[in-house]
């Protein structure tokens, strides 16, 4: 395939000055690209994909593309192709496991183009040289803030390099934070890359700056939503609590690094990530209580943001089940809360909480009123407000000021975090001018409630739906409350007993039931101090059903859907025009770009505050200068939702700072090769053979180090170090084993939640059996995480006796299974790896004085004698799922792999048509399992 020269007179879609810029640096020389979010970095890389494909004789590979990315790439590359009318260019081919087989990839990858290959395929195909590294023009490697050094891109990456000296190689990620992560990161990150050029883009940049801050600025407006007095007490009831729980934290755990461990960075969204990384390596050491506080820990932090964003009664539900969830479980006798329900703060949380949805003190209590009956309150959210008047300033913009034309559709782009607040934006716009009609009819309105929006109706349906499910809830819960108190029962009954054989006095101590003796009264304390559960009386539920009943302006907004058969349609039915829309959008990433060029929009709303999609707006009002945009800006004022926008922009900034600083003190390593890439081959020459009797000179004949392995094994990262060894990787697919490294020693590999599975369906022992048939010497490799804890007691429960262990009665527990494993096979050896960088090493250490595997032979293992080894080229995931069916066998798989299609075909044939393929009884067996619930019901 022939190498791309100069750059092509392609017509490109970069207006602004730092894409061009950065376009014709990235086409001169290989470099890695680290772009400040939202600066159109999916641009810049269908922009430079169309340059090479409109060349055309090339052959490019996208490395790390996501599935959304190649659908982005696929689209822009048809566009830029029907644009400039480049006859050569090709668009993009998806290269993944749904789609070509052996055959047709080795014809696609002959014929150029641009692939997007999934990098487990890829890493095959370059070994087995079904695609020859030699060949490619470049690599376009996408999230590389993503590839360290056991990464399979990193894999992909050397192998390239390995044999292809001249290809191209650009890098690009928007993510600057790993880049900062450690020691001489980005000297790392280059070297896990193969780069040696690092191009920082920050909005700070010069370029960047003067290409956004010119003329063309787009009209920001910034609106400080102060909080409700609630919302403002739930969130430092919140932050007091997340404080605490840190504070124990720190004390519990005082041999590590806690300098982080703070409020201000309990905010970022990888503060949970950050503890667990730094507690993981002695997770089996540390408390219950702490491992409890980690997980209290994600807890909180999302209520700090459901505070702002969900409505009062939402928020009182989610308060409700996380109270449920952090319950003891029915039987428990021993106290398992969370330590923040103890607290003080957790108290206000919950009655504050309960007091924005409805108040025992009513506004006016006649003489035979209850002074103790609930009244809804129904607390609306501030921005709700917010937003109502400003789509009617845009509105009366619109009909007193319109705005020259240009070429904006004239819509209305609300922007917020997900989906579920899309949703609530939408209840509320559709309902928020519907007033309740007044019980007296003579009474004046005051004109400025008359015109004021409310979303009463929004609140009264969740509220109705609330109590609804609380009630539900109720019967669910004091069912598992008797199971709880049964349980508490029969094990105090059997203390006593024992204690009046002993001869001593039972204890006058009370014993603990959960939720006290009026858990059902009101909210309060248990005698164990944590928060008693709350549930209202069904005469307080009656009231507040009442209070609320739908009324006949309610019952008009939502009318019963019916069907419609559509005649007449062109008479009933239109578009509406664009500039009567108002369009809802959760925040998508680089696909924001992409509504932002489809909807044309005239206003947008930015519900709450993103960094990203701010630089986004700047960057599409620079990019047109025949568009006008107005943005509105909402956030709460001294919330957890301003102090995290703020820090997000301080911390990208202080990222990209010490970038600039380390590349400019960064040292560059000349090597002979100028890629820094060293043959394989020649170091295994230059090193002393100690496989070879004496070790004091090497065989003519002598041949590098190589291992078989199964190509399922490339989702590890165990391959791509034992290739950094320089040991020769030959994928295969095997039936028998994982890694073969001698004609011996065959390996099946398992990492800890492999092990358990294996264990519960019993395949592990069937996988050993057939190792014991084929090799001499097979071992069970048991692999740890580099940075988890290096025991099984996370995973098992070690109550287990092992003297009472028997085929019959086996005991859950881990250790008791692999016992179980090891007097089954007494000749089976275990290895047991620390992590993947250890089991690298204790392969080369077995293979020393061994002979090498040969891959025909280990592909043969396990097959019938006439089956041939081109037989292995039908995908051996439907026949591992085929493999489970009752009925089959290793020996008639075979003639139904060969005889059928696929699985939908075997289970749709009768019994008289597997009879000739598999027998009578088999036939009977995998007829009865794939029939076996269409029989039920029929039955």
């Amino acid at each position: 395939m022939a190498t791309s020269t100069a750059p092509q007179p392609v017509k490109l879609s970069l207006p602004l000055e730092y894409q061009q810029t950065l376009f014709q640096e990235l086409r001169s020389e290989d470099e890695v690209v680290i772009l400040a979010r939202g600066l159109g970095l999916m641009r810049l890389v269908t922009n430079l994909l169309h340059s090479y494909d409109a060349a055309g004789n090339n052959l490019i590979v996208i490395v790390g593309a996501e599935d959304r990315e190649n659908g982005w790439i696929g689209e822009s590359l048809a566009e830029h192709a029907a644009i400039s009318a480049a006859p050569k260019a090709r668009g993009l081919t998806v290269v993944n496991t749904d789609t070509q087989n052996v055959g047709a990839r080795e014809k696609m990858y002959a014929g150029g183009g641009i692939f997007s290959i999934t990098s487990r395929i890829l890493v095959v195909d370059l070994l087995t040289s079904l695609l020859d590294p030699a060949t490619i023009t470049g690599l376009v490697v996408l999230h590389a803030d993503r590839i360290v050094a056991t990464s399979l891109e990193a894999f992909i990456l050397r192998v390239y390099r390995q044999k292809n000296k001249t290809g191209f190689l650009k890098a690009f990620s928007d993510n600057p934070d790993p880049f900062t992560i450690g020691f001489s990161p980005l000297s790392t990150m280059m070297r896990n890359l193969f780069l040696k050029k690092a191009s920082l883009w920050p909005r700070f940049h010069v370029s960047v700056a003067s290409s956004l801050e010119g003329k063309k600025k787009a009209e920001v407006i910034e609106l400080e939503v102060p909080m409700t007095e609630y919302m403002t007490d739930i969130q430092n009831a919140i932050m007091e609590c997340v404080e605490v729980s840190i504070h124990e934290l720190k004390k519990g755990n005082s041999g590590l690094e806690m300098d982080d461990w703070n409020l201000d960075s309990a905010l970022m969204k990888n503060f949970d990530t950050m503890v667990r990384r730094q507690l993981e390596p002695n997770w089996h050491r540390i408390s219950w209580k702490t491992r409890q506080i980690v997980n209290d820990l994600t807890v909180l932090r999302s209520l700090l943001n459901n505070v702002l964003t969900y409505d009062a009664v939402s928020f009182l539900q989610l308060l409700d089940t996380i109270h449920a969830a952090h319950s003891p479980p029915p039987g428990s006798t021993r106290q398992t809360q969370s330590p923040w329900l103890f607290l003080d703060a957790a108290q206000a949380i919950f009655d504050t909480a309960r007091r924005r949805v409805y108040s025992a003190s009513p506004k006016s209590i006649s003489q035979n009123e209850n002074i103790d009956a609930l009244r809804p309150v129904l607390e609306e959210l501030p921005k709700w407000k917010i937003l109502a008047e400003v789509l009617e300033e845009i509105d009366r913009d619109l009909y007193f000021a319109p705005p020259s034309r240009d070429d904006s559709n004239g819509s209305i782009l609300i922007m917020c975090s997900n989906v579920d607040t899309c949703r609530q934006i939408r209840d509320y716009v559709q309902i928020m001018h519907v007033k309740p009609k007044k019980e007296d009819e003579n009474a004046e309105v005051d004109p400025e409630e008359a015109h004021k929006p409310s979303a009463i109706f929004m609140m009264r349906r969740r509220l109705r739906n609330y109590l609804k499910w609380k009630r539900q809830f109720a019967q669910v819960n004091s069912n598992l409350f008797a199971e709880n108190q049964k349980a508490i029962n029969s094990a105090t009954d059997a203390r006593l007993a024992q204690n009046s054989r002993g001869g001593k006095a039972p204890s006058n101590k009370r014993r603990r039931v959960r939720g006290g003796g009026n858990a059902g009264m009101a909210m309060g304390r248990t005698e164990t101090g944590s928060i008693a559960q709350f549930f209202e009386k069904p005469s307080e539920v009656a009231d507040l059903m009442a209070e609320i009943q739908i009324t006949e302006e309610e019952a008009r907004q939502k009318e019963d859907i019916i069907g419609d058969p559509l005649d007449d349609m062109e008479d009933y039915f239109q578009l509406y025009e664009m500039q009567d829309l108002v369009v809802v959008h959760a925040y998508d990433g680089d696909q924001d770009e992409h509504v932002l060029e489809e909807v044309k929009p005239r206003y947008i709303i930015m519900y709450e505050p993103d960094a990203a999609f701010i630089r986004r707006v700047e960057v599409y009002r620079s990019s047109h200068n025949d568009r006008n945009v107005k943005v509105f800006f909402l956030y709460y004022g001294g919330s957890v939702e301003e102090q995290r926008y703020l820090s997000s922009v301080r911390r990208e900034k202080d990222a990209f700072t010490k970038l600039i600083k380390e590349r400019a003190s960064m040292s560059i390593v000349m090597t002979v090769d100028p890629h820094g890439i060293e043959d394989p081959e020649e170091a295994f020459l230059r090193t002393v053979n100690t496989r070879i009797a004496g070790g004091g000179r090497l065989a003519a004949t002598a041949q590098p180090p190589r291992v078989v392995v199964d190509v399922r094994e490339f989702r590890s990262s165990l391959p791509s170090l034992l290739h950094g060894r320089s040991i020769v990787i030959v994928p295969c697919m095997l039936t028998v084993g994982d890694y073969i490294l001698t004609p011996n020693i065959c390996v099946e590999r398992k990492s800890i939640n492999d092990l358990i599975s294996s264990f519960k369906d019993g395949r592990l022992f069937s996988q050993a059996e057939t190792m014991f048939q084929h090799y001499k010497n097979p071992m069970l490799l048991i692999e740890f995480d580099q940075n988890k804890s290096f025991t099984l007691e996370p995973f098992a429960d070690l109550s287990g006796n092992l003297s009472s262990i028997s085929a019959s009665n086996v005991s859950s527990d881990l250790q008791s299974k692999l016992v179980l494993l090891t007097l089954a096979f007494p000749k089976l050896r275990i290895i047991w790896s620390s992590s993947p960088y250890q089991t690298a090493e204790i392969f080369e250490a077995l293979k020393t004085h061994e002979d090498e595997p040969d891959p025909i032979a280990a592909v043969q293992a396990g097959l019938d004698k006439d089956m041939k080894v081109e037989d292995q080229a039908f995908n051996r995931e439907p026949q591992d799922m085929l493999a489970i069916a009752p009925g089959v066998t290793p020996q008639n798989i075979k003639n139904i792999v060969l005889e059928t299609e696929n699985i939908r075909e075997v289970a749709n044939m009768t019994t008289e048509e597997l009879d000739p393929l598999v027998g009578k009884i088999s036939a009977r067996a995998i007829h009865g399992f794939f029939n076996r619930n269409v029989m039920d019901e029929d039955d």
